[in-house]
């Protein structure tokens, strides 16, 4: 296995604002699992369907992003469902190098600012 070129902890949380993070059954009910309740109540609370998906994590406010997973502790930066994450975020990003902390590293060097944070929100534009 390649050595991660990417340090999660230096990253505020780009890939968990996707609109989309798939959740599969055996997800579902890990997280379920997780916050010691039945499955039925887990997919009332923290999914839905849409985007032609069975089952997606559902969103909260984000003050960088927009919009992020409703698990991410939006003043830590950090996942609060680490050990029971879906599957897609345990294997994100499926590499040894991840393309937003490229690019992320690269901005706050040139921004001369280890703690930049590169959005595409420009709405105060």
């Amino acid at each position: 296995m390649a050595k991660k070129k990417y340090d999660c902890l230096k990253c505020p949380g780009y890939c968990c604002s996707y609109p989309i993070i798939e959740v599969k059954d055996r997800d579902a009910a890990r997280i379920a699992r997780h916050f010691d309740m039945p499955m039925e109540k887990a997919e009332k609370k923290f999914f839905k369907s849409a985007h032609g998906y069975k089952r997606i994590m559902r969103r909260k406010k984000d003050p960088h992003f927009g919009q992020i997973c409703q698990f991410f502790d939006t003043e830590k930066r950090r996942c609060t469902i680490y050990e029971a994450r879906p599957f897609p975020c345990k294997d994100f990003p499926g590499d040894s190098n991840c393309g937003y902390y490229d690019f992320l590293t690269f901005e706050r060097t040139a921004q001369r600012d280890r703690n930049f944070i590169s959005t595409t929100d420009h709405s105060e534009d």
